[in-house]
């Protein structure tokens, strides 16, 4: 039975590409260079702001400019809650998750960035076994460090947690650190996913709500 459910954030807990996206063609914009498209930036996230701007400028066929990471972040700061909002049913299901496990969060995410949206979203409330974004002293994911900090902070073995996630970086850290894995195929990193890595222990959900019957085996 799971008493540690992880999250991921962008992709998992909240729909946030549009935010990412228009902060990312604002940046190339400056630079002289046409927008790309939403879904093809939800492809570049996951791994931390500076591998989304290589990426960005990768297939916009410009070499980054100094400061390029510093300047993303600063335009994404002014508009982190413009159009990001939690996926539908995430705030029930989370408040149902809570009452027979702990909930935490581990993002590639800076760590201001994401308590600020789970602030501003009325998320933070849920995560009372800790917040770990990208820009701390552990390494990122996939990375198990930050996993099995929490779940030494929560006080439970590997096999006890569940993380839950979007993306083929979630699996690799799941695999890494020993704990199980639940794919939210609604998220915009599944679209990316080699399906051909998914075993039979992978549990699969469409919808937050569904994640109440995966806790409940």
């Amino acid at each position: 039975m799971t008493r540690l459910f992880v999250f991921d954030l962008d992709g998992t807990l909240v729909d946030s590409l549009r935010d990412l996206a228009e902060s990312a063609n604002e940046l190339l914009g400056e630079c002289g260079r046409p927008p790309l498209r939403v879904d093809a930036v939800g492809r570049m996230v996951g791994e931390g702001a500076a591998q989304l701007v290589a990426r960005v400028f990768a297939a916009s066929g410009i070499a980054m400019p100094p400061g390029a990471l510093e300047r993303f972040l600063a335009i994404y700061d002014t508009r982190l809650l413009n159009h990001t909002r939690a996926y539908d049913g995430m705030p029930d299901t989370l408040a149902a998750l809570s009452r027979n496990a702990s909930l935490a969060v581990l993002t590639n995410k800076p760590l201001d960035a994401t308590v600020r949206v789970l602030d501003g979203l009325g998320l933070s409330k849920f995560f009372t076994a800790g917040v770990l974004g990208g820009d701390g002293p552990l390494p990122r994911k996939p990375d198990p460090s930050g996993m099995l900090s929490l779940c030494q902070r929560a006080g439970v073995t590997a096999a006890e947690a569940t993380l839950v996630g979007d993306s083929f970086i979630d699996w690799q850290t799941a695999q890494n650190a020993g704990t199980r894995i639940c794919l939210a195929r609604y998220g915009f990193g599944f679209r990316e996913f080699p399906k051909d890595r998914l075993g039979k222990s992978e549990r699969l959900i469409d919808s937050p709500v569904d994640l109440l019957l995966v806790s409940s085996t």
